[in-house]
């Protein structure tokens, strides 16, 4: 990690027109599964009316997304800029599947990551290591084998009206909860050097997969995560909370090519600290034709910047 540049470097776009920071901020977070579908997640995000969008699962230069660089391909036709930091260099062509699927191509960049698209002027941003553990790790065979590690990706929001981050979240799906609960602690140790106290708002895939997933259990989803997953013991006790910034209920789904064992889980999440959230809702990742964009929902909020909590 330490030979490669890409691992220590940041990409930024600024907006061609950026706006002005509302005083109600429409976020969503999604897990855009190697973002494959651009076009279909800039519909889905414009659908959703989102000022900024937090994205995990970002490709660039893969071949089982077309070698594209899907990220400036989502922000061609409006101009919005953002951000993109690496979590992983591939040493493959994906997963066992993608592997069968693009058999004989190769990748121009086999970079993977997480990023940031609005309209909004970015400041201050920063690429947070989550974890060091290579549970992930499959060796010199097998499928998927990669080199780095989950990384949140941060950035304050320019001329908000109070100061305001953002932050683009993905923990280690092959792990357990003491792990997640781990990079999650890594997150707020870095939030309390570069925002202490300031207003924040995190999502993304917390692959929170030991919460209950049964329909009668569903509200302790919201009340008492921390018995299943330990991790929001943590970001309670730094001031986040969650149980007006989400619903109860489902974010996987039967993506373009993955299918999940039911009943579905909740792995997605959004945080806020120092602002009130308002408005929660699960947006089905569905191209116009019905089609899944992605094997995870969209979420989103309003963040509201007034005075006070």
């Amino acid at each position: 990690m330490s030979r490669i540049e890409a691992f220590h470097s940041l990409e930024m776009q600024p907006p061609r027109n950026p706006i002005s920071c509302p005083r109600r901020l429409r976020i969503a977070a999604l897990n855009a599964e190697r973002l494959t579908r651009p076009e279909a997640v800039r519909q889905l995000s414009d659908r959703a009316g989102a000022h900024v969008l937090l994205l995990s699962e970002v490709d660039v230069g893969m071949a089982r997304s077309g070698n594209a660089h899907t990220i400036r391909e989502l922000v061609a036709s409006t101009g919005e800029g953002y951000l993109f930091g690496v979590e992983f260099v591939e040493l493959d062509l994906g997963d066992g599947q993608e592997m069968r699927r693009h058999a004989g191509e190769r990748n121009l960049c086999a970079l993977h990551g997480n990023a940031i698209v609005g309209r909004l002027l970015f400041e201050r941003p920063h690429v947070i290591p989550l974890e060091e553990s290579g549970r992930w790790f499959t060796g010199y065979e097998g499928a998927q084998r990669r080199i780095g590690g989950r990384i949140a990706l941060a950035a304050r929001v320019a001329h908000a009206p109070r100061p305001l981050w953002v932050v683009s979240l993905h923990l280690e799906s092959k792990t357990d909860p003491a792990d997640r609960q781990s990079q999650i602690r890594n997150l707020l140790l870095a939030l309390e050097r570069i925002a202490p106290g300031e207003a924040c708002i995190v999502g993304g895939d917390l692959n929170t997969k030991a919460l209950p997933r049964g329909a009668d259990e569903r509200r302790l989803m919201l009340e008492e995560p921390e018995r299943c997953e330990p991790l929001f013991a943590d970001l309670r006790e730094a001031g986040f909370s969650w149980v007006q910034a989400n619903r109860a209920a489902p974010t996987q789904r039967d993506g373009p090519s993955k299918t999940h064992p039911r009943p579905f889980g909740k792995l997605d999440w959004l945080f806020v600290r120092g602002a009130r959230a308002e408005n929660p809702q699960v947006i089905p990742s569905l191209d116009a034709k019905g089609q899944p964009v992605s094997d995870h929902e969209m979420i989103a909020v309003d963040v509201v910047l007034g005075e006070g909590r």
